[in-house]
Parts: structure tokens; C-alpha cells; sequence
């Protein structure tokens, strides 16, 4: 197998702690492998689906049953490879830009979300911080006025959850999540073994960063990575302006797609006003 690399959630150097400054990190062999590039079609879709195409792999993730199924992967973002071809695209604005929220986003009728913190073994379960960061990341999204409900409960039974968060020790600091399908919030979202390390406050970012993936948040810099400058959706393709938030990088958001050090673990008012927006 050959070693494959993998963008988490960067963040800085402070308070005495050295974290990942937007590095790749290294993916045990024993865990995953590239089984191919993705196609120029392919690219071609997720690229009209407001997917970053600059640095998309095809990884073998395994899941908590055990089982394992291949995913495109972009930054912190994955997409299922199976019946990829049928997923929707973005629709096209009278104003010729794509919204990129338009077939992503959870419908009415699935907006009670049940949030299992998995604490099973394997060293895939959450420890005690990371417990505590997953109660004040669901309150984040509670405290929101919208539609969205999110009942948590900890355990394994991460059949019945409509979303599991849990450890990917290959993961380092970072996450990984993906976008909602099918009108439902999307599954899984990941977290690496460092990031409780870095106390609860971290841990409740990258959290809640990832669970504001899965019902369809876009990367508030998008256009613009804080890591690198990259534009994820070139062209006229991405994340739609949200009436009321900035058109500019807003560097306080939860949803920054690379940790200043400065995070506070909390939505800030742009946050709340896009979701309130949403949903």
C-alpha cells in the first residue's frame, strides 16, 4: 500500500502549545490507501458541486462496524464514490453564481437530528474532554434560533443516530466530515486523538466546525483558504452570500477553514445569523 497524506484543521502555536500550522500529515499504511486519482469527470462534478478539486483523493475509509467504502476526499470534506454519479448538483442562480446550499442543506422534516458521542473501544471512542466539547458544540446549534433540534446521547448504538461523532486515529488535531444528502444531516464526523490534548475549547471548534459541515455549512473563507489562499469553488461556483454575514474572510467563525489559535469555541454572530438564514 502506499502512504497517502491528508489535510486536517490547522490551527497555531499558542498558549504554549505547538499544534499543526496547516500541515499534512502522514496516514499509517495500515489504514487506508489512494486507490486511484479521480477522473476529469469526476472532478468536473465535484467541482459544480462546490467541492475544492485541488487536492482530491480517493481514500478507503473504514467505518465502526468495520466495514469500509471509497470516498473522494478534499480537505476535511468527503463524498461517497458509490452512486456519486447521481448526486445533485448545484442549481444556477438567475444572477449566473450557483448556490451552493441549494440541494445541501436538511429538510423540513428531518431537522430533529439525534447526536450519538460514541464511546465505544478501539481507540475510536470519545474520551471525557472530548465528551464535554460535544455537549457545548450540540449547545452551540441548539442555542440558534432555528428549526434545527440536536437530542445528544453517548454510546455505541450509532445505527439509530442521525449523526456520530467519534475518534479517526489517523486524524491527528483535525476532522473530517462530509455534507448532508437526501434531505439528512450527513453521518459521520470525525475527530483526531489530539485534539482533546488541546483542551475542551479546542475540542468544541473542531467539533462543531465538523457537525456545521454536516448540515451543510461551507468554509466561511472558501474563496480564499486561510491555509494557503486556495479558492475551493473557483469560477462562480461555491457558497452563496448569506444576506446579513460579511463578503469578506471572517477570521472569528467557526467555520474558518484553518484554526487562528484564538478560537473560543463558540458560534459567532455571523454564524448563527447564516444558520438562522438556513433553517
Amino acid at each position: 500500500m502506499k502512504n497517502v497524506k491528508q489535510i486536517a484543521l490547522c490551527a497555531l502555536v499558542t498558549g504554549g502549545l505547538l499544534f499543526t500550522a496547516c500541515q499534512k500529515e502522514e496516514i499509517s499504511n495500515e489504514v487506508q490507501e489512494v486507490n486511484s486519482e479521480p477522473t476529469k469527470e469526476q472532478l468536473s462534478q465535484l467541482f459544480d458541486m462546490g467541492v475544492n478539486i485541488h487536492d482530491v483523493t480517493i481514500q478507503k475509509l473504514s467505518l465502526l462496524d468495520g466495514s469500509s467504502a471509497d470516498y473522494f476526499v478534499s480537505g476535511d470534506i468527503t463524498v461517497p464514490v458509490e452512486g456519486f454519479e447521481n448526486l445533485p448538483k448545484l442549481e444556477t442562480n438567475t444572477n449566473g453564481t450557483k448556490q451552493y446550499h441549494t440541494n445541501n442543506l436538511i429538510s423540513s422534516s428531518n431537522r430533529t437530528i439525534d447526536v450519538l458521542g460514541y464511546t465505544g473501544g478501539g481507540g475510536q471512542g470519545l474520551n471525557s474532554t472530548n465528551q464535554e466539547a460535544l455537549r457545548r458544540a450540540v449547545a452551540n446549534f441548539n442555542n440558534v434560533n432555528s428549526t434545527l433540534n440536536m437530542r445528544l446521547s453517548f454510546g455505541t448504538n450509532y445505527q439509530a443516530a442521525d449523526l456520530v461523532v467519534y475518534v479517526r486515529w489517523d486524524l491527528g488535531g483535525g476532522g473530517l466530515a462530509g455534507f448532508p444528502s437526501g434531505g439528512k444531516a450527513y453521518k459521520w464526523a470525525r475527530i483526531g486523538p489530539r485534539v482533546s490534548n488541546y483542551g475542551v475549547t479546542y475540542a468544541t471548534h473542531v467539533i462543531t466546525h465538523e457537525m456545521g459541515h454536516c448540515i451543510g455549512l461551507r468554509h466561511t473563507d472558501w474563496f480564499a483558504r486561510s491555509c494557503d489562499g486556495s479558492n475551493e469553488g473557483a469560477g462562480s461556483v461555491g457558497a452563496i452570500h448569506i444576506p446579513g454575514t460579511p463578503t469578506g474572510i471572517d477570521r472569528t467563525s467557526i467555520m474558518i477553514s484553518c484554526a487562528t489559535g484564538n478560537e473560543n469555541g463558540v458560534l459567532n454572530s455571523n454564524d448563527v445569523t447564516a444558520i438562522e438564514y438556513l433553517y
